[in-house]
C-alpha cells in the first residue's frame, strides 16, 4: 500500500515500544532506588563513589 513495506515499520515501532518501556522501568527503579537512599547525605554518597574510583 502506497509503496511502503510494512516489515522495517512494524519493526521500528515496536523497538520504539520496547525502548520506551525500558526507559519507564529504568525511572521507576531510579525513583525506587533514590527512596532507598535519601536518608543518606550527599556527602556520604561522594565519599562512597571517590573510594570506588580509587580501586578502579
Amino acid at each position: 500500500m502506497y509503496g511502503i513495506k510494512p516489515g522495517p515499520v512494524i519493526r521500528k515501532a515496536l523497538e520504539e515500544e520496547v525502548r520506551k518501556r525500558m526507559l519507564e522501568e529504568i525511572e521507576a527503579r531510579a525513583r525506587e532506588l533514590g527512596s532507598r537512599v535519601s536518608h543518606i547525605p550527599d556527602e556520604e554518597i561522594a565519599k562512597l563513589i571517590r573510594e570506588d574510583r580509587g580501586k578502579r
